[in-house]
């Protein structure tokens, strides 16, 4: 007996790509693939091959889907500073929804049009602040990998599934390093503790993108001050 494949789609880029959301939200990067898609919507891959070249085009209008969600940065809608985290907030929490969709975006260059359409409104806050040009191009292109490599990091480590497991690591960690001799590694071991202490992710998350907007504040010209 045959098996019955879902009722067929109206096959267009978007529901394409909601598909392939679907696939990598259930699977991972790893289980995207065009067949996969294609079973999902209930048609052949052949057919995805008239919207999308292959997988890598279809995880680039993926991570574009995800940069419509994001609110885009405007000249005079408020300290440019808190403009530039809440975008880099963004990043962070479009990439966290989606299972390690994180992992594909790192050393991605995004050309989308949303992703345009995020990254000009950006560009124009910090270009009104008076950075430096090539302040603002270290600033564009550092600060979203930050956040991209906070999302990766965070879909491997997140204890989900086995968080007894995680907590017996982190307690094994803190032993090894509080035995470590004293003589040779003093700091460390004074620090133990602190070191391997939970930290809430997004208490983490907000040290770092503090710490990365600080640092690009004191980066402006001196006539620009």
């Amino acid at each position: 007996m045959r098996s019955r494949r879902p009722p067929r789609r109206t096959l267009n880029p978007d529901a394409i790509v909601e598909a392939a959301m679907a696939v990598l939200d259930e699977g991972g990067v790893d289980s995207l693939n065009m067949r996969a898609v294609a079973d999902r919507l209930g048609t052949g891959p052949s057919s995805l091959y008239a919207h999308f070249a292959g997988k890598d085009e279809l995880l680039a209008a993926m991570i574009d889907r995800l940069a419509a969600d994001l609110p885009t940065p405007e000249v005079g809608a408020g300290a440019w500073q808190e403009q530039l985290k809440e975008a880099i907030r963004g990043i962070r929490s479009g990439l966290a929804a989606h299972r390690d969709l994180a992992r594909a975006a790192l050393g991605t260059i995004p050309t989308g049009p949303n992703a345009l359409r995020w990254i000009n409104g950006l560009l124009g806050v910090l270009r009104d602040a008076g950075l430096p040009d090539h302040v603002i191009s270290y600033a564009v292109d550092v600060l979203p990998l930050y956040a991209t490599a906070t999302a990766y990091e965070e879909s491997l480590y997140t204890p989900k599934d086995n968080p007894e497991t995680a907590e017996q690591y982190i307690a094994d960690l803190r032993r090894y390093w509080q035995a470590l001799p004293v003589d040779r590694f003093p700091h460390i071991v004074a620090l133990a503790v602190p070191l391997t202490s939970e930290v809430e992710p997004d208490a983490r998350f907000e040290f770092g993108l503090d710490a990365l907007v600080r640092g690009i504040e004191t980066m402006k010209g001196p006539a620009s001050a």
